[in-house]
């Protein structure tokens, strides 16, 4: 049976699986987090045992969410070296790769947040009204440097249905002082010709330049292309999915009926079929430009912040080490 997961460590999967820790960008963070409490509370001495728990940790943050590419992303990082390493050694060195990689990653989340937060406040014009989508961290630290640097923002943000992420976004903003009106996500096409750019977070990015991202972003992006409105996504690059590159689809998650319509509506009605895909996926062609810690970048771009990435970390075969040896 191996030694039990820490509690903590399974309070943080159940928290990214029910959606109490949303958006990719914290539930990376999360992921990285619950690995490094992991590799600290291990109790034992043998470094084997250690490599098969720390494995058996990683398997539970993987099977959590599906889709957001984020999470095996930073899983590989954080544990790849280890699981990849013909031998182990001590329990300390083990331990210590693991806390370092864990603080590694969290350290350069944050500073790719700053990073993307300063370069996508340019793209935001004095009096600038701007669309967004969902929830993304990304996306309210750019508006909120915006309007630090003294720029009149005001901001459209979509309810995000069916669990209201939207209300999140509003909120921050609202604490930040920036003018938000909160709008249901069926009046976008009414309300665009209003609307200066459109900013959204980003789940994953494949090799293509498509975005995968919350439900209705596709419809928004088809939208602003209509009517001539700029569509920005913001996101980390360590959002960008390695397995896109071996023409590996990113899954769409399917979310539970009971986030659509109460229990008691489909128990009087047993026969009723409920959809609940939680993400859609945005064309290229629609996209205007990805901001990133390393810049704005056309879509087609992707394919080549891939291969610096693969280049500079093997995100690739850390990935495939994370996921592909659950045995």
């Amino acid at each position: 049976m191996g030694l039990a997961v820490p509690e903590e460590v399974v309070r943080v999967a159940s928290d990214i699986r029910e959606m109490r820790v949303r958006g990719a960008g914290r539930i990376a963070k999360a992921a990285a987090t619950a690995l490094m409490v992991a590799a600290e509370r291990y109790p034992g001495s043998d470094a084997r045992e250690f490599r098969e728990y720390i494995r058996r940790v990683a398997e539970l943050l993987l099977k959590t969410r599906p889709t957001a590419v984020s999470l095996p992303n930073a899983v590989s990082y954080v544990v790849g070296p280890l699981l990849r390493a013909p031998h182990v050694g001590s329990v300390e060195e083990a331990r210590r790769l693991v806390v370092e990689r864990a603080s590694s990653f969290i350290r350069y989340a944050d500073e790719a947040l700053e990073r993307i937060a300063e370069i996508g406040s340019r793209l935001v014009r004095d009096g600038d009204v701007v669309l967004t989508h969902c929830n993304s961290l990304a996306v309210v630290s750019i508006i909120k440097r915006a309007a630090q640097r003294g720029k009149r923002v005001s901001v459209y943000a979509t309810e995000t249905r069916p669990l209201f992420q939207g209300h999140v976004t509003a909120r921050m903003l609202l604490e930040a002082g920036v003018d938000v009106t909160l709008i249901p996500d069926s009046s976008v096409r009414s309300l665009i010709r209003r609307v200066d750019k459109v900013i959204v977070g980003a789940d994953a990015v494949a090799a293509n330049g498509a975005v995968v991202n919350k439900i209705g972003t596709s419809l928004i992006a088809l939208i602003a292309r209509e009517h001539g409105v700029d569509f920005y996504v913001a996101t980390e690059t360590y959002k960008f999915s390695p397995f896109t590159l071996s023409g590996e689809p990113v899954v769409i998650e399917e979310r539970p009926p009971t986030e659509v319509v109460p229990q008691e509506f489909l128990d009087k009605h047993p026969r009723l079929r409920v959809l609940n895909p939680s993400f859609d996926v945005t064309p290229p062609g629609y996209i205007t430009g990805i901001i990133t810690e390393v810049g704005v970048i056309p879509p087609s771009a992707a394919l080549l912040v891939l291969e610096e990435i693969y280049g500079r970390e093997g995100v690739r075969e850390q990935a495939s080490v994370a996921v592909d040896e659950e045995a």
